[in-house]
């Protein structure tokens, strides 16, 4: 039995972790299988670069649990994408990705292949399973959804966000600290999210907590409020622009200074827009994701905000890389354990799929088939924890 190891997309604090997890569960449901790892994703596959875990994986899994990124590299190629594949030379011209790519895995004689990444990752292992099921080969794929923004249809809670949250927090109580060095200051906390807020939310929530914890001497000017959120944009909310600058300039001659925590994805629809209008062209990925980093949506938002509340200095920090890179925090490590557990369990079953919290099963880790796995899940405005920061934030 041969057994493939393959993470994608972009990081999140749970790759590493996911491998040992795996190993660990091997080790002691099939300790002779030989394993095995694709390098830098899908790239690997179609190349056919990979390495072999050495006989005594198991004895380094620990280690494996406590570092972020991912040992055996990711990479963003869709297997869908011909163009793309034959550009970056994964393949030749008139060849088809999906089947170099399901033949390289014949070849290779896996049996079992494990896929960790988000919606774009886990749709192109269904497509994988879908070709060599129709050719007569029999691979078992069962995929784990990983994802800072916690965005992936249908699962509760994907491998990482928690401790992306937890770690953008960590990462703003240093820059919060910036207020002290000018007037009128006004810093933004980009956070990652094309389309989901939840991080954003989370991440506040989180730090706002952390605050909760910190002792502040009102009469030696550190007091809490001038510390604290003032504001929390996120896609799935129209932001109306007037109003929040009236409410914000209020606050500002109050507390001198103004903290915004924003989705990179919020309001990237008006700045699209407002490219096209002017005749520029919309950087976008592979997969036609628009470019944020290139946009800048937080700068973009400094800009207008900047002149709207007169403020003397502003900073935008983005907490993204910082907290998407971080080895896994408990919650995330007991999530990724039970995880792995199920994949090994399905995976030596037969059955393929996506081990996950099944948000239509009453969020019970279940195998969730691929063709439920979507991306682009918003977040719900209405939970209640969120309305509850939106209110303290506001009044």
């Amino acid at each position: 039995m041969k057994i493939a190891f393959l993470s994608a997309g972009g990081l999140a604090p749970c790759l590493s972790a996911s491998i040992g997890a795996l190993i660990r569960e091997y080790h002691v449901k099939l300790p002779d299988a030989d394993l095995i790892g694709y390098l830098n994703g899908y790239r690997g596959l179609l190349l056919g670069n990979s390495i072999s875990f050495p006989d005594n994986a198991h004895e380094h899994s620990n280690t494996l649990m406590k570092y972020g990124g991912s040992p055996i590299g990711n990479s963003r190629v869709k297997l869908t994408n011909v163009e793309n594949c034959v550009k970056n030379g994964y393949i030749e011209e008139g060849e088809n990705p999906i089947e170099v790519a399901a033949e390289q895995l014949k070849k290779d004689g896996v049996n079992i292949l494990h896929t960790i990444g988000g919606d774009d990752t886990n749709t192109m292992a269904a497509e994988l399973v879908h070709y060599l099921s129709e050719n007569d080969y029999g691979l078992t794929v069962v995929g784990l959804p990983k994802t800072v923004d916690n965005d992936v249809f249908p699962v509760a809670r994907s491998l990482g966000a928690d401790t992306a949250a937890e770690q953008g927090s960590i990462f703003f109580e240093n820059i919060a600290n910036e207020n002290t060095t000018s007037t009128r200051q006004l810093i933004i906390h980009e956070v990652m999210g094309r389309h989901c807020g939840w991080l954003t939310a989370a991440t506040a929530k989180k730090y706002r907590e952390r605050l909760d914890g910190k002792s502040f001497v009102d009469s030696m000017l550190i007091s809490r409020k001038r510390w604290d959120v003032d504001a929390v944009y996120i896609p799935e909310e129209d932001l109306n622009f007037e109003a929040e600058c009236e409410r914000l300039n209020k606050r500002m001659a109050d507390k001198d200074g103004i903290n915004i925590f924003l989705s990179e994805g919020a309001g990237i629809d008006t700045i699209v827009n407002e490219m096209e209008t002017e005749g520029e062209e919309v950087p976008r990925d592979d997969f036609g994701h628009v470019r944020l980093d290139e946009i800048n949506p937080g700068q973009w938002f400094a800009e207008k905000f900047k002149e709207k509340l007169k403020a003397d200095k502003v900073l935008v920090q983005k907490s993204g890389y910082f907290a998407r890179s971080a080895a896994p925090n408990k919650f995330d490590l007991d999530l990724i354990t039970k995880s792995a557990a199920l994949a090994s369990d399905k995976a030596l079953d037969g059955k393929s799929g996506v081990a996950g919290l099944d948000e239509d099963n009453n969020n019970e880790m279940s195998l969730i088939d691929f063709n439920r796995i979507k991306g682009g899940k918003p977040f719900d405005t209405e939970k209640e924890w969120y309305q509850q920061l939106k209110l303290e934030i506001n009044q």
